[in-house]
């Protein structure tokens, strides 16, 4: 997305037009080290590009900075074409596995955060940063910790006028999960579960009594739908961020652990909300979506 050869901004607008049409007012968006660390400057020109589109939809947009999931060993240029049927089959981390494990690497980590920070410390475009996507992912457990702390202290050191954050996403590794509760500005979490589990982690997390945004949720065939959820997170007041827009090279409409290798269309999508030509996966949920966020057609 992000590299000048294959950056696309027709595409952007034309589907954060689809966004805009059902009421979405926020997009969470992932950065990459390695995008930058080739075109600095070209880089942050296209974020900016970026945020006059999303502006244009009057839409907010949430960054992500590093991510610890998918496959590990990011490289820049052409991105392999997707495995058919497999979820997510090209994201890559960021940083990559062999940086991620090399602490003596990290002043060139330090020096991108801290020149995407700067640029666009005080842009009123941006909604809040989110500055690592589930520390632990990937089987590095507490590994991630040294990384997650050092965002942290970069930023800090930044300060920008807009929210600092790193959701929790997983009950495993208390001990991280008590770091990104502890120094973040608002509780960012994740919760692909049913409404049971979604009103049980609200419940939980606003005792810390700070603004709550959902970062990651909507998988149907776990439960976690529109219809069901956004009434929820309205009733408590939280920002909802669905994972998944247009169906895509992310084959993101497969389920994580359950591959379909021909290609075919599931029966049920696991996320994304439209096809490529923009026409809803489900005409009645682009409409319950539509309700929650007060989006008449005529609009």
């Amino acid at each position: 997305m992000w590299q000048k050869e294959s950056w696309d901004p027709q595409t952007i607008d034309k589907e954060l037009g689809w966004a805009e049409a059902i009421g979405m007012n926020v997009m969470r968006v992932y950065l990459h080290d390695i995008a930058w660390e080739v075109d600095p400057e070209g880089f942050l020109d296209r974020m900016d590009r970026f945020l006059g589109i999303a502006d244009k939809h009057r839409i907010k947009i949430l960054f992500t900075i590093f991510d610890d999931c998918w496959n590990p060993d990011a490289k820049a240029g052409l991105q392999p074409a997707p495995k058919p049927g497999i979820h997510n089959s090209g994201w890559v981390r960021s940083p990559n596995k062999t940086l991620h494990d090399n602490i003596a690497g990290y002043p060139k980590l330090e020096r991108y955060v801290k020149a995407v920070l700067t640029r666009f410390k005080d842009d009123a475009r941006i909604y809040l940063w989110d500055l690592y996507n589930e520390p632990g992912n990937s089987g590095y457990g507490m590994s991630s910790m040294p990384l997650l702390e050092q965002v942290f202290q970069w930023a800090w050191a930044v300060r920008p006028s807009q929210p600092l954050s790193a959701g929790v996403w997983f009950q495993q590794f208390p001990d991280l999960n008590k770091f990104q509760l502890r120094n973040s500005d608002v509780i960012t979490f994740h919760n692909y579960d049913d409404t049971v589990s979604l009103k049980k982690a609200l419940d939980s997390l606003k005792s810390f009594g700070r603004p709550m945004v959902c970062t990651e949720y909507m998988a149907r065939t776990r439960g976690s739908r529109f219809e069901t959820h956004l009434p929820i997170f309205k009733r408590y007041g939280v920002t909802a961020i669905n994972w998944g827009l247009v169906a895509g090279k992310s084959n993101t409409i497969y389920q994580w652990d359950t591959p379909m290798p021909d290609g075919s269309e599931p029966k049920t999508w696991f996320h994304d909300v439209f096809r490529k030509d923009g026409t809803p996966y489900s005409a009645s949920e682009v409409e319950a979506v539509r309700r929650a966020t007060g989006k008449s057609r005529k609009e």
